[in-house]
């Protein structure tokens, strides 16, 4: 344990300066107040570099582009293959494991070591991968890379070790499985088919051993072509040459006929004794025409021929359905006897397999359940009830049922919130799934020692809410919310705002901020809206009540390098007002005469609501002159306080929800007053704009206009009493606040009417888009409050607008869909500004000046938009290089100080903007809850300002212990509960004030302030810097959070080029810094989250999260909470076949692939066509701690876990082999006794 120790010895007002020359800390106004008395400050750190590690946990979700499905019918163990190289391994619940390829190849093919504990994986680099799975984390044993030829199909026989690996060439390989080698046998493809065949028979599509006798070897070609090929005298039995391209090939138990199914929709039927023609031909879903034709069908991609005892045999087939009939859901047909039915799924089938009973092909099946795979889905059918019901999924694989926009992590939470968010949510379960046991039960599985509640929350693009149980690695959903049910639901024949927003996603869930003691859940929706949520285990019947916001901003907020002048301009009053002013009336107006006037209509009827959370206020911003409300970029509440705080690029809004009034609303300038440390010009009068339909044109001298106008102070010099660059390095992606904000990703035309240019809200610019190699953007243009400009050159190319009838919101695109793919060099080299850094994220223009029109995107647009870049931020804005406006990043209510001369504490609203400026504002809150009812509470800027370099991301408070001090809250109490009305219940807070977690060190505490440049710690209310470290000099932060870790706190921060770091606190010693992943996917920056226990997690793909955990002692204690794989049990034996079914219908001899295949007889494979790769053997998970003392352990104690299971089979075989020994000692005692005494004629 380190002491920090810093003498507070004669600071005052103003800040020492470090030696970059930017001031550590400061304030820039207020009477500067009497030095604090030299007091030495003491803090004992406990955090040290040893305590972090970084370390995936586990994934959860459905597999992302899933290619491949895989079953183990002993271990009941099932593994997806997926387009990018991931392998997912299922057993029962908490059973759950995810392995990736390092080469990313896609898996074309899954085989299980069938009760072996091991897989074979075919991946599009024609590589072929054998997986342990008898580890906790599974590990590659063996590759075999096969150079010139591709693979196409692979089969491994029950109980052999010999792999047959088709070709595209048309040829078969054998490849043991034990030493991962070729062997010398091939049936090449012209041995396969009669030598006068003229045409190449096409790659092999199916390779299966007969049913009736392993030696025989069945091959099929996509032309058409099938041949029986007897291993044995290395001849074909029997060829088949049908007209029909085929697609699969499924056996009879039996071992006599087969069935294939074709390109052309139809099944074809064969019986070994007449090969010459098929003794069956159907097409399931084809009707005779009245020609007499079969009407054409789709192909037939798979099929399935399963045997029952106690009933007729099961056809089973995907696709096969009739041309005519467009717009047909993917279907899956169960043909039983002649019986059809028809399951329609709700996307594309991949895969599907039927599981049975037993592993012997040549033994009735017994199916009793269908594996469908789907695009998007998971499904599993029943096939033992007669109406095929599917099976409850107990894994979380419906993450992305609507697309997901925002993410949240609380670990700790209080220990009764997940029961009753469960027993809310159970009552809203679907009903009529089947009522047996989910069958993919293997593996095993224990809850860990070291276990706490932790919750997820997802928000969506349909504006739903999900809450998921995330306890001990698992996830589980416990409550879902739907936020649109506080809005009328826009009707099509509705002329206004809300006819223009039915086909869109106007209740996109943009942030989301919840206090899980107080059960107060607040929404931000992409429709500027925010929704305040109680909890109540009663139902109620109320109204919700709605206010509404004018925010605006009427300034050019041109930051002037000069700081002899100071021009201060207010914005209309108007824009001050807390009143808001009343709707105009629902019509087809143009957007110029659209004002005071929300996106959305709440509901103004009485609404029944039913147990769980309700909706209790709406706060929505409001079109002003014609122009929609900007995003909200920031938000916090406090349930002590009963206040609501909200921000965006236009100003601040505090809100009390107890009283339901709007208590501040005032544009981010107003909030200095005098105090204001950039020097701002006003703006120019703005000219009336007429109605009138037409395109804008826009002059290049136009644009060079406003890029000279809308300079930063970055671009020349100013005061040394200001930081030299305090945003030098531009505007980081995405910025998540504290309340879990992930922003949703949309186009706004943010113009008036015609007339009118492409602008984005000041959250969502989009930097560099290139122009006739010109960098230039749309958001180079100062827009004041998001106005129109109109260019005063007369020439220049056309944009096309928004009409009148086109809405203001363009559909919401989530988080999981935004990906590009960045070379990682170029996140790790060194840029001189965020410029050029953001120049190398986008990788796409927003709107080309050569193709006259603007780029929008919607759901079904999901392609294009997965290669695009949409920058989003809480953080608001743009680069600061060119946006001139300021906008609240993060707010937090605390007990603090606000000015320098507060003698105690007082419940404070802290202010962070995006030019990293810190604001305090005091508020007087009533203490007795009559008179908090009724009285107004005081709120009153004082014009305190900490400066920092870049946007503000975070703030945390300490005591002079190093604890954390939490925010005041109030208990949860029910409100709808039923009580006595004349002892109504009464509020109970909860403070965590300094003076109550201090006496020694009076009323003082610490206040740790995060930007993306740098962290600073202050002294309050000296409000002096006592520790400044900057973070990052070539990157920014993405987010930042003050967490909790082994019973200490330290800054969690992860920065764009893909490092996690870690700094202790206070004194912000750096701790861990990991280069954890390149940042080639936006989608990780734009959800990453911190949490305490010393985990995060991420959306790695649409459809999946990523949880990881950078605490040494959670990767200690992985591997226990980790579910087992693999399971030892007893393979089943094969049923007896009786004397004249083995005599008459039996293997006429037996089969040994050893000596065929094996070099002995075989020789050795080519060494051209293939080559061995050695595998990691498990060490895979030693990367991150290779050459030091910790590495050299993990690796000692990998090799103790494999010498002792290797220990433990020699052990097993030598009982067996004691087991033998005695019993045949014992036979042969009796058989020389009973021999003992007879004659040599008597034998």
């Amino acid at each position: 344990m380190k002491k920090f120790r810093k003498v507070l010895d004669g600071l005052t007002t103003s800040s020492p300066v470090n030696p970059g020359g930017s001031p550590a800390c400061g304030s820039a106004a207020g009477t500067p107040s009497a030095a604090p008395t030299p007091r030495e400050l003491e803090i004992q750190e406990t955090l040290m570099s040893e305590h972090f590690q970084i370390c995936k946990t586990v994934r959860h979700g459905f597999p992302y582009q899933p290619t491949a499905l895989a079953f183990d019918p002993v271990q009941k163990i099932l593994a997806i293959g997926t387009r990018s190289g991931g392998v997912r391994l299922l057993g029962r619940p908490g059973v759950d494991c995810h392995c990736q390829h390092e080469s990313g190849a896609a898996v074309l093919q899954l085989q299980f070591l069938i009760n072996e504990g091991a897989l074979v994986t075919a991946c599009a680099d024609d590589t072929l991968h054998l997986w342990n799975l008898r580890q906790r984390r599974p590990a590659i044993l063996h590759s075999l890379k096969f150079n010139r030829e591709r693979i196409t199909f692979c089969h491994l026989p029950f109980q052999s070790k010999w792999l047959y690996v088709g070709t595209e060439r048309g040829n078969t390989h054998i490849v043991n499985i034990e030493s991962f080698v070729l062997s010398g046998y091939v049936i090449m493809w012209n041995k396969a088919i009669e030598l006068s065949t003229k045409t190449h028979p096409g790659p092999v599509v199916h390779l299966s051993d007969s049913p009736k006798d392993e030696g025989k070897l069945l091959i099929g070609f996509e032309s058409g072509t099938i041949v029986m090929w007897d291993l044995r005298v290395k001849r074909a039995d029997f060829r088949i040459y049908y007209d029909e391209a085929i697609h699969s090939v499924s056996w009879h138990h039996e071992g006599r006929q087969f069935m294939c199914s074709h390109s052309d929709g139809s099944l074809s039927m064969w019986n070994l004794r007449n090969t010459a023609k098929p003794f069956q031909v159907t097409f399931p879903h084809g009707k005779t025409q009245r020609d007499g034709r079969k009407e054409s069908c789709k192909p037939i991609l798979k099929v399935e021929y399963k045997t029952s005892r106690n009933s007729e045999a099961f056809v089973i087939f995907s696709g096969g359905l009739s041309y005519d009939k467009a717009g047909r859901r993917p279907t899956l047909t169960i043909m039983h006897g002649k019986a059809i039915t028809v399951l329609e799924m709700d996307y594309p089938i991949v895969d599907f397999m039927v599981l049975c009973d037993t592993p012997y092909l040549n033994e009735v099946q017994e199916p009793y359940a269908v594996v469908v795979l789907l695009e998007k889905d998971f499904v599993v059918v029943d096939l033992t009830q007669s109406n095929f019901p599917i099976f409850e999924n107990p894994y979380p694989m419906d993450v992305h049922e609507s697309p997901v926009t925002c993410t949240a992590y609380f670990a700790d939470c209080p220990p009764d919130i997940i029961p009753v968010l469960y027993s809310i949510g159970a009552k809203h379960k679907k009903t009529g799934y089947s009522h047996k046991e989910w069958p993919v039960s293997g593996g095993t599985w224990t809850v860990g020692s070291q276990t706490y509640p932790e919750i997820i929350v997802t928000g969506h693009a349909d504006g739903s809410i999900k809450f998921w149980d995330a306890t001990a690695i698992t996830l589980q959903m416990l409550y879902k919310l739907k936020t649109s049910k506080v809005f009328e639901n826009p009707k099509s024949g509705d002329v206004g705002r809300s006819g223009e927003l039915v086909e869109e996603d106007p209740y996109a869930v943009q942030m989301i901020s919840w206090c899980p003691q107080s059960r107060i859940f607040c929404v931000v929706g992409i429709s500027a809206h925010v929704i305040l949520y109680r909890f109540s285990k009663h139902d109620a019947n109320t109204t919700i009540t709605s206010l509404e916001v004018r925010l605006q901003c009427e300034m050019e907020d041109v930051i002037s390098p000069s700081d002899t002048e100071n021009t201060p301009c207010y914005s209309d009053p108007s824009g001050l007002s807390p009143q808001p002013q009343p709707p105009s009336p629902r019509s087809n107006t143009p957007d110029s005469a659209r004002d005071s006037i929300p996106c959305l209509k709440v509901k103004d009827r009485m609404i029944r609501m039913p147990p769980g959370y309700q909706a209790e206020l709406v706060v929505q911003l409001l079109w002003i002159d014609g122009e929609p409300p900007q995003q909200i970029t920031s938000l916090d509440l406090n349930s002590a306080y009963g206040l609501l705080a909200v921000g965006n690029c236009n100003g601040l809004a505090v809100v009390d929800y107890l009283q339901k009034t709007i208590l501040l609303c005032m544009n981010t300038l107003e909030l200095y007053g005098s105090a204001d440390p950039f020097q701002r010009l006003t703006r120019s009068p703005r000219k009336n704009r007429q109605s009138t339909s037409g395109l804008t044109e826009l002059s290049d001298n136009q644009v060079s206009l406003d890029l000279e106008r809308s300079k930063s102070p970055t671009s020349a010099p100013y005061s040394p009493s200001l930081h030299n660059d305090p945003r030098g390095t531009g505007e980081p992606v995405s910025n998540l606040r504290s309340c879990h904000y992930s922003p949703v990703f949309y186009l706004l035309d943010n113009v008036k009417g015609p007339g009118r240019k492409l602008s984005l809200p000041t959250d969502l610019k989009t930097d560099l888009d290139h122009v006739n190699g010109h960098c230039t953007s749309p958001t180079s243009q100062p827009c004041p409050s998001g106005r129109a400009r109109v260019p005063g050159g007369p020439e220049g190319p056309r944009l096309a607008r928004r009409g009148p009838g086109r809405p203001p919101f363009r559909k919401a695109q989530s988080a999981a869909c935004m990906e590009v793919s960045l070379p990682v060099s170029s996140l790790t080299e060194g840029h001189s500004s965020r410029r050029a850094m953001l120049q190398q994220l986008h990788g796409v223009s927003m709107y080309s000046h050569d193709e006259h029109h603007i780029t929008t995107y919607s759901w079904s647009e999901r392609e294009s938009r997965e290669n695009s870049f949409s920058r989003s931020r809480s953080s608001s804005v743009s680069s600061i290089d060119r946006e001139t406006k300021e906008a609240v990043t993060t707010l937090q209510f605390m007990e603090s100080y606000g000015r320098k001369s507060d003698p105690l504490p007082t419940p404070c609203l802290w202010v962070g903007t995006s030019l990293g400026l810190v604001l305090i504002i005091p508020m007087s809150i009533p203490m007795d809850e009559q008179e908090r009812q009724e009285d107004p509470v005081t709120v009153v800027p004082t014009g305190t300002v900490l400066m920092l370099k870049g946007s503000i991301l975070r703030f945390s408070f300490l005591d002079f212990g190093g604890a954390l001090i939490h925010s005041p809250y109030e208990v949860w109490r029910d409100q709808q509960a039923p009580g006595d009305p004349d002892r109504p219940r009464k509020r109970k807070l909860v403070n965590f004030s300094p003076s109550s977690s201090q006496e020694a060190s009076g009323d003082c505490h610490l206040a740790v302030v995060c930007s993306e440049k740098q962290a600073k710690v202050f002294l309050m209310p000296t409000q002096a810097c006592l520790y400044v470290h900057n973070i990052t000099e070539s990157s920014f932060v993405l987010r930042a959070d003050v967490v909790s870790v082994c019973n200490s706190v330290c800054l969690a921060c992860f920065c764009a080029n893909g490092h996690i770091m870690t700094l202790s606190l206070p004194s912000l010693r750096p701790l861990l810094d990991v280069n954890y992943l390149p940042l080639t996917d936006m989608r990780i920056a734009r959800t990453f989250c911190f949490t305490n226990g010393g985990q995060a997690l991420y959306l790695c793909s649409p459809t999946e999260i990523q949880r990881i955990t950078y605490s040494q002692e959670m990767c200690d204690n992985l591997q226990e909470m980790l579910g087992e794989l693999f399971t030892p049990i007893e393979t089943p034996e094969a049923q007896n076949r009786g004397f004249l079914k083995g005599f008459f219908g039996g293997n006429a001899q037996t089969f040994d692939r050893e000596e065929l295949f094996g070099e002995a007889s075989a020789g050795k494979g080519s060494r051209s066509l293939a080559q061995h790769i050695p595998g990691q053997g498990g060490m895979e998970g030693m990367k991150a701690a290779a050459g030091g003392v910790v590495g050299e352990l993990a690796r000692a104690r990998i090799a103790l876990d494999e010498r002792g299971q290797r220990l433990g089979e020699l052990e097993e075989r030598t009982a067996l082999m004691m087991s033998s020994a005695e019993t045949f000692s014992k036979h042969a005692h009796e058989m020389m006794l009973k021999c003992k005494d007879k004659k040599w004629y008597q034998f």
